[in-house]
Formats: C-alpha cells, sequence, structure tokens
C-alpha cells in the first residue's frame, strides 16, 4: 500500500498566467516496528527456502512502474440549453488492466478544451516501510484559457490529474481540483520591455520562475487596483409616466470580486411617493446565438445579494451589496458569456403623499394611521457593472477546494 498525497503550497485559487506548484509525496506507511512480527515469521520461511534477509526487504518494499501529472479543463454543457457541435472521432473511454498510456480526464464528464504537456514525475520507484518521497510539480497556466466556472447553463473547471501504475494494474487516478480567475489585459503585459533592469532584492535568492510569476501576481494587482480605485459621481433620475420618483448616487461600476456595491438614493426631491424599493445583485449567463439550443431562448439570472426597504416619507436611503469572493468575475468565451448587473424594483403610489396617510381622531395628541388600501405602480431598473478578479490569495480563503489530496494505491 502506497500513500500519495498532493499539496499545493499557496492555496486552490490562481490568475491565469500564474505557475501552479504541487508537491506530490509517495509514501509506504508500513513501518519497521510495525512488521517486525511478521518479517520474523518471513525469515524463517526464507530460512528454508532462501537464506538471504533482503528477499524479506523486497517482499515488504512498495514498487511503482511510474507517475505523471498533467494540467486539464473540463468543459460540460447543458444538453438542454446548449447545442454543441458533434465532436471529431473520440476514442472509446476504455482502459486495459495493464494500459500504461496516461489520460487525465478519463472518466470526466463533458469535452476536455484545454491541457498542459504531460510531466514524468518519476519510473521505477521503490518505497522501504516508512519511506517517503517527495517530487515538485511546476507549470504555468495558460492565459488564454477561460475562468473556472459553475453555471446554469455550463461549467469550466480546472483539475490537476497525478496518475500513478503498479506494473501490470490499472493506473490509478488522483485528482486536485483548483480554480483559475482571468485578468483581461494581463496577456499584453505579461513580459514588459524593461524587465532586466526591473528593481529586485539582491540579499534574496529566487528562482526565476518564482521571480517571474511574483511580477505577474505583482502586475495583476496593479491593474486591478488602477480599474477599481477610479471613481466618480453617476446621478441617475428615477421615474416613470407618471413623474419623478428620486434620483440615485453611485460612485464607481467597476468593481473586484470581494468588495461592495454602495448607493445612496435621495426621494426628496421626487413627485411621485416611493413605498418600497429593493435592489439585487445579479448575473446574466448569455449562450452565443450559434450555440443556442432554441432561437431566442431566454438568458438566465443568478441572483448573489439583494437589499430591500420601506421607504415611504424617507427622504434618503442607502445599500450596501457585498459581491461574494466565490463568484466568478465577467467573462466572455464563443460559447458562453457573464455579465454583473444591479436590479432595481421600485413600488410607487398611484396616489398624492398627503393621501397615504388618514387621520385617526379629533383629539389633543393626534394620531396618525396607515391606510388600509393604496393604488400602487411598479416597475423596474437594470443598471450594468463590471466585476473584475481579486488577489488570488484572497479569494483562497473561502474557496470550496483543499489544498491536500490523497489517495491510497
Amino acid at each position: 500500500m502506497i500513500e500519495v498525497v498532493a499539496k499545493l503550497g499557496r492555496g486552490p485559487v490562481f490568475l491565469a498566467g500564474e505557475m501552479l506548484e504541487c508537491v506530490i509525496t509517495f509514501t509506504n506507511p508500513l513501518s519497521a516496528s510495525s512488521t517486525s512480527a511478521s518479517r520474523a515469521e518471513t525469515e524463517l520461511i526464507i530460512l528454508v527456502f532462501c537464506p538471504q534477509e533482503r528477499v524479506w526487504e523486497e517482499v515488504c518494499s512498495e514498487m511503482l512502474a511510474w507517475a505523471s501529472a498533467q494540467i486539464h479543463c473540463q468543459f460540460h454543457a447543458s444538453e438542454n440549453r446548449v447545442a454543441l457541435p458533434p465532436s471529431d472521432g473520440s476514442k472509446p473511454d476504455v482502459q486495459a488492466e495493464n494500459e500504461t498510456v496516461f489520460v487525465p480526464n478519463r472518466g470526466e464528464r463533458g469535452q476536455c478544451i484545454l491541457s498542459t504537456p504531460p510531466k514524468i514525475l518519476f519510473c521505477d520507484l521503490r518505497l522501504d516501510p516508512g519511506e517517503s518521497k517527495s517530487y515538485s510539480y511546476c507549470e504555468t497556466l495558460p492565459i488564454d484559457g477561460p475562468p473556472s466556472f459553475r453555471g446554469q447553463s455550463v461549467k469550466y473547471v480546472y483539475k490537476l490529474t497525478i496518475g500513478c501504475q503498479r506494473v501490470n494494474s490499472p493506473i490509478k487516478l488522483l485528482r486536485v481540483p483548483f480554480r483559475v480567475l482571468v485578468l483581461h489585459g494581463l496577456k499584453d503585459y505579461q513580459c514588459p520591455q524593461d524587465e532586466a533592469v526591473a528593481p529586485s532584492n539582491p540579499f534574496l535568492e529566487e528562482e526565476e520562475g518564482l521571480k517571474k510569476d511574483s511580477r505577474l501576481a505583482d502586475l495583476a494587482t496593479e491593474l486591478l487596483m488602477a480599474a477599481t480605485s477610479r471613481r466618480s459621481l453617476h446621478l441617475y433620475n428615477i421615474s416613470n409616466t407618471r413623474g419623478k420618483v428620486g434620483t440615485f448616487c453611485i460612485f464607481k461600476t467597476v468593481y473586484k470580486i470581494g468588495e461592495d456595491v454602495i448607493g445612496t438614493f435621495n426621494f426628496s426631491e421626487g413627485d411621485i411617493p416611493c413605498l418600497q424599493f429593493s435592489v439585487s445583485l445579479q448575473t446574466e449567463e448569455s449562450i452565443q446565438e450559434e450555440f443556442q439550443r432554441r432561437r431566442g431562448q431566454p438568458v438566465s439570472f443568478s441572483t448573489h445579494a439583494r437589499h430591500q426597504e420601506a421607504c415611504l416619507h424617507t427622504a434618503q436611503s442607502s445599500f450596501n451589496l457585498p459581491i461574494p469572493l466565490s463568484s466568478t468575475p465577467g467573462f466572455t468565451t464563443n460559447i458562453v458569456s457573464l455579465k454583473w448587473r444591479l436590479h432595481f424594483e421600485f413600488v410607487t403610489s398611484g396616489e398624492s403623499a398627503r393621501t397615504c396617510m388618514v387621520r385617526g381622531s379629533q383629539s389633543e395628541a393626534i394620531t396618525w394611521t396607515g391606510v388600509e388600501q393604496i393604488e400602487v405602480d411598479t416597475f423596474s431598473w437594470d443598471l450594468p457593472i463590471k466585476v473584475l478578479p481579486t488577489n488570488p490569495i484572497l479569494a483562497s480563503y473561502v474557496s470550496q477546494f483543499s489544498s491536500a489530496n490523497s489517495i491510497t494505491i
């Protein structure tokens, strides 16, 4: 028995273009102390047939023929919503008992749309009882791939697959799922011209790959800060067919996942009283026209946060909607497009503000009572916003994926 443990050192979330590093440890958990009794019995048998203690060691050691690792992105689409072209002559997913071909997406649903070249970790590994050996796997994530996404119509799932095989035994696969965020525009800045003269710390010895990966993460952080820190006042008049309801104010429309969307309302200058409003933070998932199952099929909406408030006789109000770190920033591929928006719903009075309250008595202490029935009008409004990725280390804190995965062979 051999235990295989794969651990992502920095966490399970990465930016496209970054380097993924995984340490894979192979351990023979059978210790010498736990097998002393069985060793004595084995030695008696060996002394009769072949009086060499090394024969016992070979019996207790574990052997692996080879191990290989590869990253792939699996795509799955809903048959009721997406019409995909037929795939080109795919081979049947059958594995023989003694097959040694490494297919990382074997048994997975959907199509493998992206994969890195496989890398061999070792050949003919022998582990004595209690012995462990670790191997480091490093690979740069393709910068032009899609982001990780689990929607109502399509799914993009990234996995690192480690394949191991004993001699004359079937292949065992250890899959390590992880999340990929895509920052558009990062590809154009991946290799700056002044890279050779970039400032560095002479007291730190870093590998060239790690330096490049660190520069890429720092560059992504700078681009995100520049795009999301710009603030300018955006004012919108809220009105229906009967007149003005109020104004809405927001200071920016570009955000990172993990930020809060903050907006304010001013109903003091409105002609039509607003009884209630609600604001929903939503994503709009739409399939490209050529891949739609039926013409003109509706888009899919998902609500991530919502604020609702009764606001009769309220002069000003506000809302604060957090963008979940686990959500997917906006993106577009040849099959699907994901956009973000704020969806507003307003309930206004069909009467003037004075008739919304009635006087209860004529005594000195005046009591005001709300009316039992009132005519209302409802209308909605959508405001598109842009949502970008964030620092992958921050997103790792709330990731559903584990940094370490294991399997027993």
